[in-house]
């Protein structure tokens, strides 16, 4: 059975995957936009896919489940961290910052820029969590490209697209 599923309805597709927490609302892991240049993922909190219990550690270990949580549903979409282009992080509290912040850094390649990034405080979350991790992809042009035939592509469009190496 595969891990990942995905649905494609009034030009948006959901991506889901069983290797990240399910949904527990009225909402998807993940959406791609009708053009399928961009990809939003909903909120993870830091839950083992596997138990569907909370992650037991500190807010570092909280964080790299979510961040894990967060990389199996874009792998599902089939995509990385590599061009994430925008996150927000929910905390209850501010005074854990440095060390999401150290833990959230290491995710993203060195020598590229990282993604657009508000970190606000709540008051609460769902279910007594302490943080939630929820971004934007862009998805890459090779990507975009490859999801064409060569064929179908104007052949100006095509020649003059200049693409970034990763």
């Amino acid at each position: 059975e595969p891990a990942a599923h995905s649905c494609r309805v009034r030009g948006m597709e959901a991506v889901s995957t069983k290797d990240a927490p399910a949904a527990i609302g009225p909402y998807s892991q993940a959406i791609r936009s009708k053009c399928g240049e961009m990809i939003f993922l909903s909120g993870q909190v830091p839950l083992d896919p596997k138990t569907g219990e909370l992650v037991s550690g500190d807010i570092a270990a909280m964080t790299e489940r979510v961040l894990d949580n967060l990389g199996a549903v874009l792998e599902a979409a089939g995509c990385s961290f590599a061009n994430v282009v925008r996150t927000t992080i929910y905390l209850t509290d501010l005074g854990d910052f440095t060390v999401v912040n150290r833990t959230y850094a290491k995710r993203f390649r060195e020598g590229h820029p990282f993604p657009a990034r508000a970190t606000i405080q709540v008051a609460a979350l769902p279910k007594g969590r302490r943080s939630i991790i929820e971004l934007t992809h862009c998805v890459a042009p090779q990507q975009v490209m490859s999801s064409w035939r060569a064929s179908s592509a104007p052949a100006r469009w095509s020649r003059s697209m200049r693409v970034p190496s990763p």
